[in-house]
């Protein structure tokens, strides 16, 4: 029986696999692609800013077709970020996901998709970000 929530795992199954393949077919899952664009003083690679550029051109097309809806098809209202300030926590955040995606080359989405090829880098990143999450989630409890 086709109900909700079978409609939700379905549709993040689809966009998964979309994004997943998106990533390996452009190349965003070899780390060497990665931190070649991110090495601005010797062989720059320009190919990440194209498939991120990309991605911003679908999504800013994407939504304005999506938001013209009342809700979206699997839930009974947007979930649309209201915050517009800039905290401590982001500051953090952004500068841990930064520094990571440096050092290693790999960032969430990309490290999931490269758990695939059975590799034991992605392997070792992720099992390391889920660490960094549960502390994360811990340490922000504490303060």
């Amino acid at each position: 029986m086709f109900n909700r929530r079978t409609g939700v795992l379905i549709t993040a199954l689809a966009s998964g696999t979309t994004v997943g393949l998106g990533l390996a077919i452009s190349g965003m899952n070899n780390t060497e692609r990665v931190l070649g664009f991110l090495d601005l003083a010797g062989q720059w690679d320009p190919t990440l800013a194209f498939v991120m550029g990309s991605g911003l051109v679908v999504a800013f097309i994407g939504f304005k077709f999506v938001l013209k809806n009342s809700a979206p098809l699997f839930a009974d209202a947007f979930s649309i970020p209201t915050r517009t300030d800039i905290d401590k926590a982001l500051v953090i955040g952004a500068i841990l996901f930064g520094a990571g995606w440096a050092l290693v080359g790999y960032c969430p989405g990309p490290a999931i998709a490269g758990l695939s090829y059975g590799y034991s880098a992605p392997l070792l990143f992720v099992a390391t970000m889920i660490a960094g999450l549960l502390l994360a989630k811990r340490v922000g409890k504490l303060l």
